[in-house]
């Protein structure tokens, strides 16, 4: 039972760090109208809240034009680090 709740738990997180992933990507392309700025506005809802929270703590790096955000990249590996802390929780379920 263990064994497959971590299995389903970290197949979770790692699908949801691919969208945070895919999402920052985009968000490097100029807006584009139809499905892509769609999809890209549908990931924005699911990923923002999570990144708002280290936006908040870490503010972009570099001048007012260029700036470079760094959160994503701690955000990352925040979750990894707790998915794995809570993933050895659910081996011993």
């Amino acid at each position: 039972m263990g064994i497959m709740l971590y299995n389903v738990f970290m197949a979770a997180v790692d699908f949801y760090v691919g969208l945070i992933i895919v999402y920052i990507l985009m968000s490097w392309l100029p807006s584009m109208p139809g499905i892509v700025g769609d999809l890209y506005q549908v990931l924005g809802r699911l990923c923002d809240p999570f990144l708002d929270i280290f936006r908040r703590i870490i503010p972009p790096i570099g001048g007012s034009g260029m700036a470079i955000d760094f959160s994503p990249v701690v955000a990352v590996l925040v979750l990894q680090i707790a998915a794995r802390f809570i993933g050895r929780f659910l081996l011993y379920l």
